[in-house]
Order: C-alpha cells, then structure tokens, then sequence
C-alpha cells in the first residue's frame, strides 16, 4: 500500500477520489490548494458573490467537511504567488497579443503538479492523486496517459502538458467510473458535497462575466467591427483583447442591411489597429483552414522527425475527435492537415492528439498558425506591418 496526498478541491470527484484510495487500504492525507487570493482581488474585482464568504473559503470549508467524513486529515497550502507568476501573467500576456490561452491547462502544470508535487514530497507521499477524469498507466518508470471512461467528462485535454516526471507520479482514480457513479456514492456515504454543483470557467475566474473580469487588467480601448469583406463598419467592439476567433455572442451587431439575418462571428482581430473583422454565416470561408502549426509540443510516444501519423485531434475542449494527419518537423513543431475543413481554429489554444484506436495521449502542444490551400491565414495583426 502507498502514502497518497490528494488535491482536495471542495467537489465532489476530488472527495471520491480520495475515498477509494481510502478503501483501497492506502494512507491518504488531503491538501486544498489556495491559488488565487479572493480576498486580495476582492478590491480591484468588487465582491461579486452572494452571501458573507467567498466562494474559496466555501471550496475549503466544503473540503475539511468531506475529510471528516472519509475520515483523513487534511492540510492547506498556499500557491498564490506561483500562481501569479506562472499562470495568469502568461494568461495576460496572450491575450495583450490577440491570442487565447488556456491558463487552466497550465495551472496542472505548474501549479497543481510542480508545486503540489513539491510541497506533497516533504509529507514523505509516493503519489498525489486528483479528482481529474483521465487514466494513467505506470510501465517501467514510464507513464501512458488515456481518456477516461466517462467520455462525456473527460479531463485529459487538461493534463496534456503534463511531463513524464509529473505523470509518473500521479494517480487518477476516477479513471474507470462515470460522474452518475461518482454522485449516487457520494450520496450513499452523506458527503456534504454529493449534490454540490460542478465549477465553470476558468479556474480564477469562475462564473463571473469574463469581458469584466478582463477589464481589470487590461482596460477597455473601444474600436470599430468591420465586415471583412465590404469593408463596412458594422457595429463598435470594446477592446479586441475581449473577443475570440470565432466568436458570435457578445457583438452586438443587428440592423444591418444586406445582412440576411444571418449570425456575424470574429474572423480576425488587429490589435494594433484596434480592428474586429467579422464575417456572416456559422460556415463562412474565414472561419475555414486544412492546415495548422503546432508549436511548444509535448510528447507522450516517441515519434520521430519526419514521421507520419493519422489520429483525432482535439483543438479545443468538448470538442469531438477530429481525424487528422499529424507530421513531427522538428523537435517543438508538430503540423497538422485535415482532409476536410478545420472550423474556427484559435490561435493560442491547446492541440491535443490521440491514438485512433486506444484514446492514448500522443502529443500535445500550442496552436501557432492556420492555412488554407498552403497560405498562410493572417488571424492576427498586433504590431505595424513594415
């Protein structure tokens, strides 16, 4: 039997989670993670949240409840700073360039397996676990990462920037169990948070409205929509920094003549203009491309330069598998060609790639530019053109 420390988030899986480790007859200690300090953004985000706590102190609360119950100790830890410096600076620093991270993707990488990893080793642990839903298979010191059974939850999108010596030391015990399993044993054991709503959004940001939040810290600099196509000016943007490729919600834009009543969607931002081009039609030609550059890639498997490999792709989370063909051009660029048209593929997203037949994690990296018909897509301008 193993000493496991588990990342206590004050949900529901991460409490089964350690349960089952429980019951399995391993020692389980629990640690709930402080991230972001609520209390400190409080004054520059304005208290957004009903009731007198926010809702960090009723993750914590939620997850010393759940410890008493299983029957584990439980400890609390403090990233905040790591946090800042490794997650929401680059967070900022993408979108002041027109792209879109992914900063819950590198809070696992940084935050909740390095420094959870780090402070769980001076507890003399042989593994943390989470409540991710995603597999892990330990082989010789080498670690395999697959989808989880429950298809519909699925996290390993999340985890794919995890390196060798982080999976290796990671358990994932909901692995084989769906989320309705995961709730009715909660029930069955009266966890206070059998019934506890599941967290959305992006981990420090949560439910609150994302353009203002933004705002915060990267002000408003109103600008023009551009049809770009007619070149007409079709409606105002707030700050091109608050909109996504792809994006028709939020625009605003209606009354235009000509326009069919057909949706407008974001097909291109210049930041260093303060330009928004939209375009009309869920399937217009500027969404559309057959070929994208991955950079900053993490391999799962050893795939050689030069090498060839058809698989799914996943380019943004909830999305369906998509088959492709992958190419490994050197040791940080991954290209990928679709036979069929890519829809709305966002620059600064996370590219992650399976085995077609087992759901094993092949590679994973950052979506660099698109193409179409072998040019390139200009989807971004954030500096003069000379």
């Amino acid at each position: 039997m193993a000493k496991i420390m588990v990342g206590m988030s004050g949900g529901v899986d991460s409490a089964i989670a350690a349960y089952l480790l429980k019951k399995q007859g391993h020692e389980v200690i629990g640690a709930f993670m402080r991230n972001w300090d609520s209390a400190l953004n409080n004054d520059i985000l304005g208290n957004d949240w009903k009731g007198d706590i926010c809702p960090q102190e009723v993750d914590y609360n939620d997850a010393k409840k759940a410890a008493e119950i299983i029957g584990i100790p439980l400890y609390r830890v403090d990233f905040i700073q790591e946090y800042w410096d490794h997650v929401f600076r680059y967070f900022l620093s993408e979108y002041e360039k027109g792209r879109t991270p992914n900063p819950d993707i590198m809070c696992n990488k940084y935050i909740k397996f390095d420094c959870f990893i780090e402070y769980a080793k001076t507890f003399q642990v042989d593994f943390i676990a989470t409540g991710h839903y995603a597999k892990v298979v330990h082989e010789n010191h080498h670690s395999k990462l697959y989808k989880a059974k429950d298809q519909n939850k699925d996290q390993s999108y999340f985890l794919s920037f995890l390196s060798q010596e982080q999976l290796n030391f990671a358990l994932f015990p909901l692995a084989e169990i769906t989320k309705p399993e995961v709730r009715q044993m909660a029930k069955e054991l009266q966890l206070n948070v059998a019934d506890k709503k599941d967290s959305t959004g992006i981990c420090f940001i949560g439910e609150r409205n994302f353009r203002e939040f933004l705002k915060n810290y990267i002000p408003a600099k109103p600008g023009e929509i551009v049809d770009i196509q007619t070149h007409q000016v079709v409606g105002h943007h707030q700050g091109v920094y608050y909109y996504t490729f792809g994006q028709r919600k939020g625009l605003n834009i209606g009354g235009i003549k000509g326009s069919n009543g057909q949706s407008w969607f974001v097909v291109k931002k210049d930041v260093y203009q303060n330009i928004l081009y939209v375009a009309m039609g869920n399937d217009n030609e500027y969404l559309l491309c057959d070929e994208v550059l991955i950079k900053n890639i993490n391999d799962f498997i050893d795939l050689k330069i030069g090498q060839e490999k058809e698989c799914n792709a996943k380019f943004r989370y909830r999305q369906p598998d998509i088959k492709v063909q992958i190419i490994k051009e050197d040791m940080e660029t991954i290209r990928v060609k679709s036979k069929f048209p890519l829809k709305a593929i966002t620059i600064g997203q996370i590219a992650v790639f399976y085995d077609l037949d087992s759901d094993q994690l092949i590679a994973s990296g950052i979506i660099e530019e698109c193409y179409k018909n072998g040019k390139k897509l200009d989807l971004i301008e954030w500096k003069k053109n000379v």
